[in-house]
């Protein structure tokens, strides 16, 4: 199974939002082929969701799961601790009220 680069993803994902006039932008930036990518959802009312991707073993597929929730400042926190043990990660910011990060769409496992 061909494989895509962190920055392709990022680039995509950051288009696809842009085009649904959600607005997004790299906090941090990785490793450009291998770095993992967090994405934390600020729905601008001083709560936050830090989503990673894993993957399910029963259905052997990946998937995006919550990493953390809650007030920003702990989730940035919690941020600041993954980016301690791994500093190729990319870490893009999504702000939206609605709470929109079209993670759940196809294309973006």
């Amino acid at each position: 199974m061909l494989r895509l680069t962190a920055r392709f993803w990022v680039d995509a994902y950051l288009t696809r939002l842009r085009g649904s006039d959600i607005p997004a932008f790299v906090v941090a930036h990785g490793d450009d082929t291998g770095g993992a990518v967090l994405v934390k959802l600020n729905s601008l009312d001083g709560q936050a969701a830090l989503y990673q991707r894993s993957y399910d073993v029963m259905a052997d597929t990946q998937r995006w799961a919550i990493l953390d929730q809650g007030p920003e400042a702990e989730v940035d926190a919690s941020i600041a601790r993954q980016r301690g043990y791994d500093p190729d990660l990319w870490v893009i910011e999504v702000e939206d009220r609605e709470g929109r990060h079209l993670l759940d769409q196809p294309g973006f496992s």
